[in-house]
């Protein structure tokens, strides 16, 4: 029998997945779209409601008190957060009708008393949960909207806080759960161990931002929770394990595709990989994307991005009878294009759930590999990416393509020349960065290295004497140059200013309100309109309160701060008018002019994302929130964009559970921010 397609007999089984909707058909309907997070089913009794709301009353007075009491005392100040996800759990309840199941009621009294306990603790100078071991919750402040967010642990019982020993770390990724708020996530998390509890290891429990496959937001969450992790307590970077199943086993494809470098092991089970065979195969949807919808897909899919699985060992999980077994035959498939041959257990007779034979195989494997820990500097990195989104592997990191959404390739070999020199190959790259962390430089201190670069050689700068080394490249009239920063000055797509439109909802974003008369009524009340619902649905689908501010609030220190969503038009949005004659698209009385294209005034919106003239290191976008919309929150696999960098709407058109409007042109701007063919991009935009 072969190792990498293990039959295990069926044992026990244990659901690892949240309870959801079933999918298929019924949810193929734009024009009957259930509400995702469903209406409460559990109506409070006035007494439970009452002293509930005088709970969350009275901890959030004390949450402000101790700001107060706590302003020089900087360690205890900054463990707020780990109160605060217990008032914000019951108070977010409470707000919006997420009551699913009576033993909630129960659940929430018992976090606010957990949240009172931390707060008195806090306020005697004491913060025992810092050196508990066991199931422990906490929250940290996210940079993208100010939120403060939850995440669970299990702390491991050798854990001591004096202990020199760096833990391993392995995260979990949560299934599908509409009902998932942050009062039920942080109620399994004081309850429950999960799925992998590996001995003398940390495991993280991120909530993801609900119900997203931690994506846009969600994938931020992941990050944002791990390095308050590593704040306080010692983790071993070298041996974060990345784990997941249903859709957390989706989760679990994305960031080890996405992030190779960062995760000694991946272990998916079940889940997506990809969206248009997955809608197909296992939501029974005819998919008829927009040529821009299908280009976006390369975001996401995690069959395109297969390659770099070369550079992260990885153990897949499917039951045999599982539907979402098609998830990891759709990346054995990419991989086998690789060259590569993917390790998939598969639990004999299983559904979805995984069995102990299975469980146990697959702990077997990733303790071996976990055992021999991460190599920081691999001698062949192999890295494919189709966005600057994803742009670094190892030692390699691309700067600049030569056309995003079109597959870039860097095949890198430290030693690849005859003078044993890096040697690196690549497809579609304009721009490169060679870099080795201190202490890990093999190369010779003394020498200037030799680089071969598609051909080319150049002499790269020398290692430094702390055994580091850092060497530019970009390509410049077709040859290979070494060049003395990545950053050439000019504006260019690069690395977290790259587009689209949803890229600026991942890093701090701020909405700014118009407060004057807008060059037309119909115009004014769409804009109107989609502020509210882009601020509604961040809350229902990204768990945060979105910072918002009139045109005239906003400051210098919000500019840098801050991508800016102008809602509006150039005389109704002050900070639009600042601007309007720096971006690609004019916009005045007589109507949306792009390049030789004009749309007459009265229902047109131009939608884009542009970096700020008033910041350069930060997005502005013009009336767009993110651009998924309630038919996409049915199943996950439909999360991911639906507009690019730019686009115009026809607010005549009315607004439907899939679009803001009529879309009747559509693009992605060139590598220097520049407009494409707009008319041939307009032709297209009524395509499939």
């Amino acid at each position: 029998m072969s190792p990498r397609r293990l039959l295990l007999p069926l044992a026990l089984v244990l659901a690892v997945s949240c309870p959801v909707r079933g999918d298929g058909p019924g949810d193929n309907r734009p024009e009957q779209v259930r509400p995702i997070p469903p209406k409460g089913t559990v109506t409070l009794a006035e007494a439970d409601r009452s002293a509930l709301q005088a709970g969350v009353d009275e901890l959030g007075r004390e949450i402000e008190s101790l700001r107060g009491a706590l302003k020089g005392r900087p360690n205890l100040r900054g463990l707020l957060p780990d109160v605060q996800v217990y008032h914000n759990a019951v108070r977010y309840a409470l707000t919006y009708n997420e009551f699913y199941r009576p033993r909630e009621v129960t659940a929430a009294k018992g976090l606010l008393e957990r949240g009172r306990e931390r707060a008195r603790q806090l306020r005697e100078g004491k913060a025992p949960w810092e050196t508990a071991t066991g199931l422990v919750v906490r929250g940290y402040v996210s940079k993208i909207d100010g939120s403060v967010q939850p995440y669970g642990l299990v702390v491991p019982a050798s854990y001591r806080a004096d202990t020199p020993h760096r833990f391993r770390l392995d995260v979990w990724c949560h299934g599908r759960g509409e009902t998932l708020t942050e009062l039920s996530f942080i109620d399994g998390r004081q309850s429950s161990p999960g799925e992998f509890t590996p001995p003398n290891a940390f495991v993280l429990h991120p909530y993801g931002r609900y119900c997203n496959a931690n994506r846009f937001a969600g994938e931020i969450d992941l990050f944002e929770a791990l390095e308050d992790v590593k704040r306080h307590y010692p983790i071993d970077d070298d041996r974060l394990v990345m784990r997941g199943f249903s859709m957390g086993g989706a989760a679990c494809w994305q960031f080890a595709v996405h992030y190779p470098s960062m995760w000694v092991a991946a272990a998916p089970g079940a889940g997506f990989s990809e969206t248009a065979d997955f809608l197909k195969v296992f939501q029974n949807e005819p998919v008829q994307p927009t040529w821009y919808q299908k280009t976006l897909w390369h975001l996401y899919d995690s069959t395109d991005y297969a390659l770099n699985l070369f550079n992260c060992p990885t153990v897949a999980y499917s039951g045999e009878r599982d539907r979402q077994k098609q998830a990891a035959d759709m990346m054995a498939r990419a991989l086998e294009k690789e060259g590569i041959e993917l390790v998939h257990i598969l639990g004999a007779r299983a559904g979805h759930q995984y069995t102990p034979e299975a469980r146990a195989e697959i702990n077997r494997r990733i303790d071996a590999i976990v055992e021999a820990g991460r190599s920081r500097v691999p001698e062949q990195v192999c890295f494919t990416t189709w966005t600057l989104r994803y742009h670094r592997c190892f030692w390699v990191q691309v700067d600049g393509l030569e056309q995003h959404w079109e597959r870039a390739l860097v095949k890198a070999d430290l030693y690849g020349t005859e003078d044993d020199g890096p040697q690196i190959e690549t497809k579609n790259v304009s721009a490169l960065t060679l870099a080795i962390p201190p202490g890990h430089c093999p190369l010779d201190i003394r020498e200037q290295p030799d680089v071969e670069i598609d051909g080319d050689v150049v002499e790269a700068p020398r290692p430094r004497s702390d055994r580091s080394w850092t060497a530019h490249f970009r390509k410049v009239r077709g040859k290979w140059q070494s060049v003395a920063s990545a950053d050439d000055g000019t504006l260019r797509k690069r690395h977290g200013l790259q587009g689209p439109i949803d890229d600026a909802f991942l890093d701090s974003f701020l909405m700014v309100r118009p407060t004057r008369p807008a060059l037309n009524d119909k115009v004014g009340r769409w804009a109107a309109a989609e502020m509210q619902h882009a601020i509604d649905h961040w809350r229902r689908q990204f768990r945060g309160e979105a910072r918002v501010k009139s045109d005239q609030e906003v400051s210098d220190a919000d500019i840098a701060a801050h991508n800016l969503i102008l809602w509006g038009d150039p005389r109704s949005n002050a900070v639009l008018a600042k601007i309007a004659d720096r971006l690609p698209v004019r916009w005045d009385q007589d109507g949306i002019h792009l390049g030789s294209q004009t749309y007459p005034p009265g229902h047109y919106v131009p939608v884009l994302i542009y970096p700020n003239p008033l910041n350069p290191q930060r997005y502005v976008v013009l009336n767009s929130g993110f651009t998924f919309r309630e038919y996409d929150y049915l199943n996950n696999a439909r999360q991911v964009p639906k507009l690019p960098d730019f686009a115009v709407v026809d607010v005549d058109v009315p607004v439907t559970s899939r679009a803001p409007g009529g879309i009747v042109t559509a693009g992605f701007f060139t590598e220097t921010w520049d407009l494409p063919d707009v008319k041939d991009a307009a032709e297209r935009a009524s395509k499939p």
